[in-house]
């Protein structure tokens, strides 16, 4: 394997803008949504909205960041840069955390979504071949990487329009039920009002619909294998909110305009009931291609996102230093190699588990997802405040509505923290996350502060400029040759 010290810019705009549609679109909207519904009712519209404002505002924070500074590692780097290296240290391995955590569930599913169409089959060697296949394709190059999301990614995008398009139809048309009930716009507020369930059931579901967005900070990952970040960045970025609105708030409210709202997700996957109405007998099958897609999709991101923060951190001295080596086609292989083993090591774990256990690992997601957002907001500010006045004259993608756009996201992101904790279904996930965050602060002071320490002192920031000059020397002189 070679050991060139750089990753390779293989990524352009139309894999970094599919890559973050991708990686908002998964589990939390196909079958999560059902459970904020049946939380908020219609009123889960406002929900959406105000979750969508939020993170919007992360991902012009992260954006802010990664387009001044395109590094790999993204926002470990930018905390530690402008918070402390022990917020960088805590940020970056809660990423790879809930990374693995999202990778396992996602795994698991994958070997449900293919049991529906071979049960004899044993779950594992579905689950077996998917990693073996995402870890290779990894370990290829980052442009087939981006190619493959691309493509994935086009599924689910198809399949939500399609299903946009036809619950449009039926609303039209006025197609009425098997249940009496007429596709109207009426039906968000003749079942018990638009929010039947009151404010508490609103607050309720912001937790799961927080859920739904995680992962779309992966763009800032991308910077350091962006061809041009201060372009295919904050195209992607911009485009988050119609995003949002199209894939989400549009989705939900033509979906709530068909069937009542209490009816949506009884009979299984809400999706599967608009396919069946519109005559669709396969509709099952179809969705199933989908889900499965939305599964390799979010796996091979997870693969992707958590690798790259690892060789990102370990730049940084805050991962070991194996995960630095790059093979010759500029991928870190050993993270590839890594991430692969943590969920061959999760298959086995799998048959130990109960079922219930996918709803706290939800909740250990978002309260992870929820802690880096808050990181990356944090981070922002504290670049701004290093800053001089003709520098942030001069960003090239500055935050909107600063500075009160990312005060509102802190807020919201302390309150959904909140909510995680209020609620005894969701409460385990602060307790294991605060467990987590103990656990690192205790290695990060024991084994990584004094290694730090040890690195920066003048001796060695000598010899290291020394052998730096050396190097540079060397590499003029080959150049020249």
């Amino acid at each position: 394997m070679s050991q060139k010290s750089t990753l390779q810019r293989g990524l352009n705009t139309r894999h970094i803008r599919f890559l973050a549609l991708g990686s908002a679109i998964g589990t939390g909207l196909f079958y999560g949504s059902a459970t904020a519904i049946q939380m908020a009712g219609p009123s889960v519209l406002i929900a959406y909205i105000i979750a969508g404002i939020a993170i919007y505002i992360v991902m012009r924070a992260l954006g802010e960041m990664s387009v001044h500074n395109p590094v790999s590692g993204s926002f470990s780097h930018y905390a530690s840069k402008y918070i402390s290296p022990f917020a960088g240290f805590t940020t970056g391995w809660t990423y790879v955390f809930e990374m693995i955590i999202v990778a396992l569930a996602d795994v698991t599913a994958f070997g449900i979504y293919m049991g529906f169409w071979y049960p004899d089959v044993p779950r594992w060697i579905w689950i077996l071949s998917l990693i073996l296949f995402l870890g290779a394709i990894n370990l290829i190059h980052v442009k087939v990487f981006g190619e493959l999301e691309f493509w994935l990614s086009i599924i689910k995008v198809v399949a939500i329009i399609s299903m946009i398009v036809g619950g449009l139809g039926l609303m039209i048309f006025g197609f009425q039920t098997d249940q009496g009930t007429v596709s109207s716009i009426q039906n968000l507020w003749i079942y018990d009002g638009f929010m039947p369930n009151g404010i508490a059931g609103l607050v309720a579901c912001l937790s799961v619909v927080v859920f739904a967005f995680g992962g779309i900070e992966i763009i800032g990952i991308t910077a350091g294998e962006t061809k041009d970040p201060k372009t295919a960045i904050p195209q992607a970025i911009n485009a988050v909110p119609i995003r949002i609105l199209l894939f989400y708030v549009l989705t939900i409210f033509v979906l709530m305009s068909i069937f009542p709202w209490n009816q949506i997700g009884v009979n299984g996957s809400p999706f599967v009931q608009i396919f069946e109405s519109l005559g669709i007998q396969s509709a099952a099958t179809i969705l199933n291609v989908v889900v499965i897609s939305a599964a390799i999709s979010a796996i091979n991101s997870d693969v992707f996102g958590a690798g790259r923060m690892l060789y990102g951190m370990a730049k940084d001295g805050q991962a070991p230093q194996i995960f630095t080596r790059i093979s010759k086609n500029g991928v870190p292989w050993m993270t590839v190699v890594v991430m692969a083993s943590v969920l061959l090591i999760g298959v086995v774990l799998n048959y130990f588990i109960p079922k219930n256990i996918f709803l706290i690992i939800a909740s250990i997601a978002t309260f992870a997802t929820v802690w880096v957002w808050l990181m990356i907001l944090i981070s922002q500010i504290g670049m701004r405040r290093k800053l001089s006045k003709t520098e942030i004259q001069a960003l090239d993608f500055p935050i909107v509505g600063w500075p009160y756009a990312p005060a509102f996201a802190i807020i919201f992101m302390v309150f959904v923290l909140a909510i995680i904790a209020y609620f005894p279904t969701s409460r385990p996930a602060i307790y294991v996350g605060g467990t987590w965050l103990l656990i690192l602060a205790i290695f990060y002071y024991v084994k990584i502060k004094p290694k730090m320490a040890s690195m920066s002192s003048p001796h060695l920031d000598s010899t290291e400029n020394t052998e730096d000059l050396l190097k540079r020397s060397l590499k003029t002189e080959k150049d020249q040759c």
